[in-house]
């Protein structure tokens, strides 16, 4: 595969650090300086330690990644929301796992969009997820079609760019309008579970809430952190467990897993610069809960 960028700037600039000003991450330069790929200046090929000159074209080209041979294929259909040459935006159902493991068998996620990729002709059989979501959780996910893009996305990842709510309903009547959960959130040793602990990881959520009704409070969640379990763990902690949740003391009286859906997801795009959003509506079991 390859992508070009036009070099905007004033003054020359070195191949790497034009590339790591767009997101490109060491390592992907580095293999490609090694052979897993070429780069290209005016559409000829030149030395990584080459300067682009203000205007010119850069290509970077690069090998197509090995498939993973744990990852089976999977044939079943996925709900695609947005797809290009780099990204896919995928609204995942509750109950789908999102990565192969020892309980999930070869129907999750990454086996239905590597099943996709090749009936799509792609070079490319090797997904990136960027973002995940539990078993029990709905909505948006962002997927790399190329180890390209998995690099070209991971400063926003890191650095928290990545624009992510939550629509949860949780027990309990919320008085706040909105507000901030600001506590650091930390592992049990051989569980699931996550817990509030002083030693654990900074976490905040921004919340506001969105309706109220009998016994319940549907809040919109904004990650300011990613945290394992964050908008769960922060819920239950103020005392209003998500329904659903039995993990985080949740009521399993009107849905049987976590009311939580990723409803909104945004992000710039490294190889257009340009901002991209989407939004996918609240399942039927959760709008379910909201009409009684």
């Amino acid at each position: 595969m390859e992508n070009t960028w036009i070099y905007r700037g004033q003054d020359p600039i070195k191949i790497k650090k034009f590339l790591q000003s767009l997101g490109m991450g060491h390592r992907l330069f580095n293999d490609i300086k090694r052979g897993d790929g070429q780069f290209l200046v005016d559409h000829r090929p030149v030395r990584p330690t080459t300067k682009v000159l203000p205007n010119q074209p850069l290509t970077v080209k690069v090998n197509p990644e090995s498939p993973d041979p744990d990852v089976a294929i999977s044939d079943k259909a996925i709900d695609i929301i947005f797809e290009d040459d780099n990204w896919l935006v995928i609204n995942k159902p509750a109950g789908m796992a999102s990565i192969p493991g020892p309980t999930t068998g070869n129907d999750t996620l990454l086996n239905r969009v590597k099943g996709y990729l090749q009936k799509s002709g792609s070079e490319d059989l090797r997904p990136h997820l960027i973002t995940r979501l539990d078993q029990g959780t709905s909505g948006l996910l962002l997927i790399a079609k190329n180890h390209v893009a998995q690099s070209m996305i991971s400063q926003q990842v890191q650095g928290h760019k990545l624009g992510k709510q939550y629509l949860a309903i949780v027990q309990g009547r919320i008085e706040l309008d909105g507000g901030t959960i600001d506590q650091p959130i930390a592992r049990v040793a051989g569980q699931a579970q996550r817990v509030i602990d002083p030693s654990g990881q900074a976490a905040q959520t921004d919340y506001q809430v969105e309706q109220r009704g009998n016994g319940w409070t549907l809040v919109r969640a904004i990650l300011k952190t990613g945290r394992t379990h964050q908008i769960r763990v922060h819920f239950s902690s103020i005392g209003h467990p998500l329904l659903g949740d039995h993990l985080y003391g949740g009521s399993l009286d009107q849905i049987k897993r976590q009311a939580l859906h990723a409803a909104h997801l945004s992000f710039t795009d490294p190889f257009t610069l340009k901002k991209l959003s989407f939004d996918a509506p609240m399942p039927a079991d959760m709008q379910a809960i909201l009409g009684k």
